[in-house]
């Protein structure tokens, strides 16, 4: 079944599902494109009210943040709502546009390096876990699996749209 970026959980997963979750947490798509970017074009926004690149990145890493942290509890068995949280509230509450594209690079690996560092330590058990992201009863493993779908899902946005 194909969703949408509205249907969130799903449509995130089903951008990378097949894919090992190691080396999902391993590659550098993103941050090799991004690098690959100067000032000018990474403040670009092709379209008025549209988030600049600058903007996207700090999102991107805003949003591993947050699902980590959820993911997290999960792995603990806390009980957790892994669904939403206002996007845009976080973004014009930022200062991404303020800062280099270098910082929020740099801030990107950080948060990538915590990401990877605490899936892998992760058991099948943990991974196997399940909670409710809205109307989908989701296992650890495919949620985390979405957190790159939603990468993936904005780096095909700035290839399409601003590149």
């Amino acid at each position: 079944m194909k969703h949408t970026p509205q249907d969130g959980f799903p449509y995130y997963y089903e951008l990378v599902q097949e894919q090992q979750l190691s080396v999902l947490f391993s590659e550098s798509n993103t941050y090799d494109l991004l690098a690959s970017l100067d000032e000018g074009k990474a403040a670009y926004r092709y379209a008025p009210g549209k988030w600049s690149i600058k903007q996207i990145v700090g999102h991107i890493t805003d949003h591993e943040r947050i699902k980590m942290f959820r993911a997290f509890q999960l792995s603990r068995n806390e009980e957790v709502q892994l669904w939403g949280y206002d996007q845009e509230a976080l973004v014009k509450n930022s200062r991404f546009d303020e800062l280099t594209l270098q910082q929020l690079l740099t801030d990107y690996v950080n948060v990538r390096k915590a990401s990877q560092s605490f899936v892998d330590t992760l058991s099948i058990d943990q991974l196997q876990r399940k909670r409710w992201a809205k109307h989908h009863e989701v296992q650890l493993e495919d949620f985390l699996k979405s957190v790159i779908g939603h990468e993936t899902h904005h780096l095909n946005i700035i290839k399409e749209r601003y590149l």
